[in-house]
């Protein structure tokens, strides 16, 4: 059976999955206490919610994988991991952990792939060539053994990977959301690049992801919680090593980064912000660009369909350098195809300053202040003048 239609059957089994069994952890997260109950400083719901949906993401996750994927090592430790990463979620979910041991859980969680070699040993920069990380020892071990370069950066990016995708999971639907489109994306060009195994995981990753979020839609009745955002950003990040930064094409090591543009940036910029006003970078605050939308006014499902077209605008980038035929890799263009990819280019270009200026990231200080507590805007008047009468 080809591999697109394993992949899209894949994707169908964890949606339906997943659907079905919400309702199950929902009665799972009321029984145990798991609720998120509005706190009134950085809440977007009104009522206490259940968020133990990530178990239904992980159910239809294992269940999908286990009839689609090839049942060897790199698969076996796939899967582990994603069970430890669920087991740390859920774990935060019912007992709210600390920084310190959530990030240790889930550096152990990335480590079982990581040591089943779900690690990038090499790839190819443009006007660099071909770099191999894996080939530089960190660390001798006793009894000969060594922790290379390239598996302490794959560790780091995938332990990322799971808190980008954490942090954007304020909003009902969002992170949810965002999965299916950048998931769906990434099983495209895993599969054109010949990472089967990847484009199947990518695909039934953004099925469970779509399963949710017939349930996590504003109004959402339950949430996925850290149990499913830590799942799913361990997932993609896995899908990115294995399906593209694995291969030697110059163009994979930028696909992943582009697909998954709006989480790394939302990220980026919180991270920016609470080391400018000195707060902790895990300390919670109301600087995403969810809040951002919020204090000016949006609804949830506006919001969800700035940051969805604006992730689908950026995928479409990213399909299209793959598969646009606008270089025949030694240097020559074609113009008319150039030009195509130019325009996909100037589309994700505009879609993203028309964002930061609908979210007023780069807005002038003379005309708004930031409150560095809550993140909101205080409206100010040109040279903050007041009006008169």
């Amino acid at each position: 059976m080809p591999a697109s239609v394993e992949a899209v059957l894949a994707f169908l089994l964890a949606a339906v999955l997943a659907l079905l069994l919400v309702p199950v952890t929902d009665r799972v997260a009321r029984r145990i206490g798991a609720i998120d109950v509005p706190d009134d400083q950085r809440s977007l719901h009104a009522a206490p919610t259940p968020r133990l949906g990530g178990l239904a993401i992980f159910a239809a996750v294992l269940t999908a994988a286990l009839v689609w994927l090839p049942w060897d090592a790199e698969t076996r430790a796939i899967l582990a991991g994603a069970a430890l990463i669920t087991v740390v979620g859920m774990l935060d979910d019912v007992y709210e952990l600390g920084a310190a041991p959530k990030l240790l859980g889930q550096t152990v969680a990335v480590i079982v792939p990581v040591s089943a070699g779900v690690t990038v040993d090499s790839f190819t920069v443009p006007f660099l060539g071909q770099l191999n990380p894996g080939s530089v020892d960190l660390l001798s071990l006793p009894g000969g053994g060594a922790i290379d370069l390239g598996d302490v950066g794959t560790t780091v990016g995938i332990v990322a990977m799971i808190n980008v995708i954490n942090l954007i999971d304020g909003v009902d639907g969002l992170a949810a959301g965002v999965c299916v489109i950048s998931g769906v994306a990434l099983a495209v060009i895993a599969l054109s690049l010949e990472r089967n195994s990847a484009g199947v995981l990518a695909a039934l990753t953004a099925g469970a992801a779509l399963g949710f979020l017939r349930h996590g839609f504003p109004p959402a009745s339950t949430f996925m919680g850290d149990t499913g955002s830590n799942l799913l950003g361990f997932l993609l990040g896995v899908v990115a090593v294995q399906g593209a930064l694995k291969t030697n094409a110059v163009i994979a090591l930028f696909l992943p980064l582009i697909v998954l543009t709006v989480p790394i940036l939302d990220t980026g910029f919180v991270v920016a912000k609470r080391l400018k006003y000195g707060r902790p970078v895990y300390k919670a605050d109301r600087w995403h660009f969810h809040h951002r939308m919020e204090n000016i006014g949006f609804s949830q499902r506006r919001t969800l369909a700035y940051l969805y077209g604006w992730t689908f605008v950026m995928a479409a980038l990213a399909l299209a350098l793959r598969f646009v035929p606008y270089s025949d890799n030694h240097g020559h263009f074609d113009v008319l195809w150039s030009a195509v990819v130019a325009t996909f280019g100037l589309l994700a270009l505009a879609a993203s300053v028309y964002l930061v200026y609908v979210l007023e990231i780069l807005k002038l200080r003379r005309f708004s202040r930031i409150d560095p507590e809550t993140g909101e805007f205080e409206a100010l008047l040109p040279a903050d003048k007041t009006p008169s009468g």
